[in-house]
């Protein structure tokens, strides 16, 4: 049942809910569900979360039941069957609704999300064959999320949903943006373009296009040498190898080189190993966690939102290892680029003295939006 509430205030409307069968919506109550509309496609054992594109759709739909003139007076119930897998990924949407429209932090979310009756959510493991060894929860990915949100990875106001549909097709290059014109995930290139056993593989060339358009500058390769580096050096784009096994963790001299690579590299790069996944992500969880601090749990649950079924077995352990020294690390760095802007502050107001700034513009624009995008009151559960 429905926790009673006051219908008329909409601060009150929005809720979730484990249902054995279907409701039929009442006159006070609209009931929606989304397990059979956004289901992940497993690589393995792996269930979620879902990605990006299905995150987005259905903010898109759950603002527009908010905003609807027909649902004004009504509780908005998302509902959710007893199938683990399925209320694991719904619980995930909804709570990073709360976090990314109603400014809830992860841990509100969270709790909103397993009081009263609900019990605990079932936790996500890795797309490999064996057992579990690493459990990711639904607050990781919440906070995940919310991490992604504070720097500047995930916007909805300029996402692209049919773009990252696209391109996240094996047949349209397989790739996906983890730090939006920094960081991209790809499969790896082939020999030339063809169609092997039904698969598509993309020659070097079939990415030029796409990565000249978003000032890609950098190709790095963690597999094992399939295609030619010339192709892409004499294409005017820089190129690394930085072989590890499949599977397996990175030594410290290729993270630290891997590191140096991404820091020193003014455009954006683009990295992959043979499917760009484990290897990839991997490297791309150090950045994250060196240079904006995100926890190991954090990273995995972005990557992986970003691009499913990233980082394997033993890498997400290592990911764990890592931290204390990675932060460490990236706290020297950031002090490092503070003293060097510090040093370049007195010439930037001096030259900043004859301006005049007006303000009046910036003001009323910025009050247009917190009109547009003010949330729908909080986050209520059953």
């Amino acid at each position: 049942s429905v926790r009673k509430s006051n219908t008329r205030n909409p601060e009150n409307r929005l809720y979730f809910a484990t249902l054995r069968s279907k409701p039929k919506s009442t006159a006070n109550t609209h009931y929606f569900s989304t397990d059979e509309e956004f289901v992940y496609e497993n690589f393995y054992a792996d269930f979620g979360p879902l990605n990006l594109a299905m995150l987005y759709r259905y903010c898109c739909k759950l603002n527009k039941k908010l905003k609807s003139f027909t649902l004004t007076r009504k509780r908005i119930v998302h509902y959710t069957s007893f199938d683990q897998r399925k209320r694991a990924n719904a619980a995930v949407l909804i709570g990073a609704y709360a976090v990314i429209y109603l400014k809830k932090t992860p841990e509100e979310a969270y709790r909103a999300l397993i009081s009263g009756s609900n019990a605990s959510y079932l936790p996500f493991r890795d797309a490999s064959f064996g057992n579990c060894t690493y459990n990711l929860t639904v607050l990781d990915c919440l906070q995940g999320i919310r991490k992604a949100l504070q720097h500047g990875f995930l916007n909805f106001e300029t996402f692209d949903v049919n773009e990252y549909e696209h391109y996240e097709r094996v047949e349209n290059g397989d790739l996906n943006w983890i730090i939006p014109g920094k960081l991209l995930a790809f499969s790896g290139p082939h020999p030339k373009s063809k169609i092997e056993n039904g698969y598509p593989l993309h020659a070097p060339e079939a990415y030029f296009p796409y990565f000249r358009k978003h000032d890609v500058t950098t190709i790095v390769r963690l597999n094992k040498n399939i295609y030619d580096a010339k192709r892409f050096t004499d294409a005017g784009f820089d190129h690394y190898d930085l072989f590890f096994v499949d599977g397996s963790t990175p030594s410290d001299v290729i993270t630290r080189r891997f590191l140096h690579v991404c820091e020193s590299t003014d455009g954006a790069v683009a990295v992959h190993c043979k499917a760009g996944l484990g290897r990839t992500g991997t490297l791309i969880g150090c950045y994250l966690m060196k240079h904006h601090r995100f926890t190991p749990a954090e990273a995995i649950a972005w990557i992986r939102i970003s691009r499913p079924g990233s980082i394997i077995g033993p890498q997400q352990h290592y990911l764990e290892e890592k931290q204390t020294s990675l932060w460490a690390h990236g706290d020297i760095h950031r002090s490092k680029q503070r003293q060097y802007e510090d040093r370049s502050v007195p010439h930037l107001i001096s030259s900043m003295d004859n301006l005049s700034i007006s303000t009046s513009i910036f003001k009323s624009h910025s009050l247009d939006r917190m009109e547009e995008v003010r949330p729908a009151g909080p986050f209520f559960y059953i």
